[in-house]
């Protein structure tokens, strides 16, 4: 059933046409990505959708009654009431039954007779209604979603006046999700959100019983809700069937396809005007030209596709090579005063790693970078560079950019032995042309300031890139830009992202920071996934082995024979942790060994002989590292 239809919408600015002839049609439980460049007017055309703006000439037709909500990027609201008390009001006519319920029930013990079945007929249709509208589960659903959202139970009594303005934003998106609206429209819903807490609302707007429609930059989220895709043009909307990774397939085949039509379009038109050019002034021929010429004429001509905007072209890379040890942290501990957030915090970090910090909100990823590049001292511990190591650092708050600066000053003005037009092609790459670089900084969108705040530190062409939420602010053009000029870089790399799908194509290696301290993960975004889970699991095998334990000793059952079996797995696990600890020891041993006869080997068939065997040696240690890391684990859950 359609509840929402768009019909040849336009939206124009003082003449200037944003976007027009768009159609679009909303079913229930459509779930539909829009998306599209920068600027494009995805925000624009949501609003209109709405109703908190007017299209310039169009439509917009809806079910009877539809109920609508929806959140804008920085959504707000204002109230003096606490978190938990605004949850409630959303279910204020709920509440109401319920109190009625309650009143019916105490008057039940005085009435009898006619008096009394009526009384009883209401309360049955009044109970059924209430059930059906979650009246026995609005609690319950409350508690979820606040957990949800990471507004625990000690957060439920406090204002929302206190609040600050990403909390606000979320807690807006809680309440929307408590009203279950019959079409959802979210306009960059991931903002404010931990990783956590992203892939907990997917898996909500997966089972959600309304319709969404959706705009985001985050290329994960969007392959797990949506299965429509849309994408917006000047003029036009075209839809396409699956999620973001399948819309950019099709995309691509549409494009190759329309490219070959027009391709052979031009050579057919090519063709006929050649032949009316030669026989038009022939009087034999003259009439076929004629023909020719009517031909072109009623031809319908194809426009030449076009792939969208131009994309940056960003580049990243080294003068100095950095030794094999990049960055060392031993048991640290990072926070503010005597206020720990995370300890202790370990991490080796060596030449071509790339390691991403992930973790929740407020637990310290930005304070960990900033101690690891002195801008805050370690509580304990400290962070030591390996040789030639040379750090640029990206900061998400943009705070190294001078507003009163215009686009060329800005890189000019730190690196002024370089010509003009090395700035000027410099600032090309990341999109910056023509009068954009006389524009002054304090002018910049968010997006614009990221990309020179990149095109400063490509220049500076460091071994070492520590970055802060490079990918805040940038459009999905611009982020699969970023990461191939990140794979291709020749140094190494630390960084602090919610974008997952960008840490999956960048990261070889994740460090996972919580109150405990930091636990690295050695693979991807995926691998960490899987791995946690196989970790939460053998843990909870653990505690469901011990739990039966108890049980069978509280019956009196062969407690003797279980505990000694515990112990006996216990042991076991020590003595394989022993056994991997002497293994990686040889290991070391003989890393040493055959490194020292390549330096002193001159025989290319004995390098490579020794290269296959030093290979085949460093794998096996990463298998055992991965085993040892378990093992310990659990052992220590076990004990």
């Amino acid at each position: 059933m359609i509840i929402l239809q768009a019909n040849k919408i336009e939206r124009s600015f003082s003449g200037d046409v944003l976007f027009d002839n768009i159609n679009l049609q909303i079913d229930e439980k459509d779930r539909i990505a829009l998306v599209g460049r920068n600027g494009a007017g995805k925000s624009t055309l949501l609003k209109i959708l709405v109703g908190e703006e007017a299209p310039t000439s169009g439509d917009i037709n809806t079910k009877r009654d539809l109920q609508i909500a929806y959140l804008a990027q920085d959504s707000r609201f204002e109230s003096e009431n606490t978190i938990y008390d605004e949850m409630l009001a959303v279910f204020s006519d709920l509440r109401r039954d319920e109190q009625q319920l309650r009143q019916m029930e105490s008057q039940m013990g005085t009435l009898s007779g006619e008096s009394l079945d009526k009384l009883m007929n209401d309360y049955d249709r009044l109970s059924e209604r209430f059930r059906l509208a979650g009246g026995f589960t609005y609690d319950s659903d409350i508690r979820a979603i606040l957990n949800g959202f990471k507004f625990d139970q000690s957060m439920w009594g406090m204002r929302i006046s206190e609040l600050s303005g990403g909390q606000n934003t979320r807690l807006a998106l809680a309440r929307m999700l408590l009203q279950k609206p019959e079409l959802l429209v979210l306009d960059e819903p991931t903002n404010h959100l931990d990783i956590d807490t992203i892939a907990w609302l997917e898996n909500y707007l997966v089972n959600y019983q309304g319709a969404l429609l959706i705009v985001s930059h985050d290329r994960y989220f969007l392959d797990k809700v949506a299965t429509v895709t849309v994408d917006l043009n000047k003029h036009s909307l075209d839809r396409y069937s699956g999620n973001y990774s399948k819309f950019m397939d099709l995309k691509a085949e549409k494009l190759a396809t329309e490219t070959k039509h027009f391709e052979k379009q031009q050579k057919e038109i090519a063709k006929l005007e050649e032949f009316v050019q030669k026989n038009i002034v022939r009087a034999s021929t003259t009439k076929r030209a004629q023909a020719r010429r009517k031909q072109l004429a009623k031809m319908d001509r194809l426009d030449k596709p076009t792939v969208g905007q131009k994309s940056a072209n960003m580049t990243f890379h080294s003068d100095k090579v950095s030794g094999n040890v990049v960055l060392t942290v031993e048991e640290a501990a990072i926070g503010y005063h005597d206020h720990v957030l995370s300890e202790p915090i370990s991490l080796e970090l060596n030449k071509l790693d790339a390691v991403a910090i992930v973790g929740p909100n407020g637990i310290g990823k930005t304070t960990f970078i900033k101690s690891v590049i002195g801008q805050l001292p370690f509580i304990k511990g400290q962070a030591r560079f390996g040789a030639n190591v040379e750090t640029g650092y990206y900061d998400q708050t943009q705070s190294h950019l001078t507003n009163s600066n215009t686009v060329l000053d800005e890189l000019w003005n730190d690196f002024s032995t370089t010509p003009e037009l090395d700035i000027r092609n410099r600032l090309g790459a990341f999109l910056f042309s023509g009068d954009d670089v006389k524009k002054s900084v304090s002018m910049l969108s968010g997006g614009e300031r990221a990309r020179l705040l990149l095109a400063k530190l490509s220049m500076e062409n460091n071994n070492f890139l520590i970055l802060d939420e490079p990918t805040n602010h940038l459009d999905i053009d611009s982020k699969e830009v970023l990461e191939e000029a990140l794979i291709d870089f020749d140094g190494s790399l630390l960084f602090v992202s919610h974008d997952r799908y960008f840490i999956n194509r960048i990261a070889t290696k994740v460090l996972e920071i919580s109150e405990e301290g930091a636990t690295l993960y050695l693979g991807d975004y995926d691998y960490y996934v899987e791995k946690k889970a196989e970790l939460a699991f053998l843990a909870q095998e653990a505690v469901g082995d011990f739990e039966q334990e108890v049980v069978s000793t509280s019956q009196g059952s062969t407690d003797y024979q279980q505990q000694k079996a515990n112990q006996k797995e216990v042991r076991k696990i020590a003595r394989r942790v022993e056994a991997i600890e002497t293994q990686l020891e040889m290991i070391d041993h003989q890393e040493a060994d055959i490194t020292e006869q390549m330096t002193q080997s001159n025989d290319a068939m004995a390098l490579a002989d020794l290269q296959k065997e030093l290979d085949a040696i460093q794998e096996n240690q990463i298998q055992l590292m991965e085993e040892w890391e378990e093992l310990s684990q659990l052992l220590e859950k076990l004990s």
